[in-house]
């Protein structure tokens, strides 16, 4: 599922994106987007999202009046598209996309690592040396950890996955199997 809210939440980043690229403004996006992810992310908040009995124009003013005075015309505008689309679940999404642009508009490669184990300063270290030599730029690591991975390492750049993980191996061995 996140994969299809992923792809509906794109177009609407992208627009963002140029939008706030166009205004001198990706902080205050990216700022307003976060925070809007954030509301829309709140369990309380989604559940009426998701109800099929309220209205866009009561979902639309639930989010206003959590943002307060935080958002700016366009980022209201963003919100009653949202709204009258019933996209508003995707908000989450369009943030995290936001940010990856954003991240990527600074020249700041946002890599996220798992390791099934710890993974020491040396090492992570050694990481990032790679990870810029092979993405050609600047990154920002993110490590954590996932005993489940058995072996290996598990890489994420935006939409680049590289599984070296024992898991990840034995997953696509059961799959050439047929398993």
């Amino acid at each position: 599922m996140a994969g299809d809210t992923t792809t509906i939440a794109r177009p609407y980043a992208e627009a963002a994106f140029e939008v706030a690229k166009a205004e001198g403004a990706l902080d205050a996006w990216a700022d307003g987007l976060s925070l809007l992810g954030a509301i829309a992310d709140d369990a309380q908040i989604a559940a009426q999202v998701g109800n099929p009995h309220a209205s866009s124009e009561q979902l639309r003013d639930l989010i206003f009046g959590v943002a307060g005075e935080g958002l700016n015309a366009h980022l209201q505008n963003l919100v009653r598209l949202l709204a009258r689309n019933k996209r508003l679940s995707v908000l989450p999404d369009i943030a995290r996309l936001f940010a990856q642009m954003k991240t990527l508009h600074d020249g700041l490669q946002q890599i996220q690592i798992t390791s099934a184990y710890p993974v020491g300063d040396a090492e992570r270290d050694e990481l990032i040396e790679r990870l810029k030599a092979h993405f050609g730029g600047d990154v920002h690591l993110t490590i954590d950890e996932d005993p489940d991975l058995i072996g290996g390492v598990k890489v994420r750049a935006g939409d680049v996955v590289i599984d070296g993980s024992v898991r990840g191996k034995l997953e696509r061995l059961s799959n050439d199997l047929q398993f």
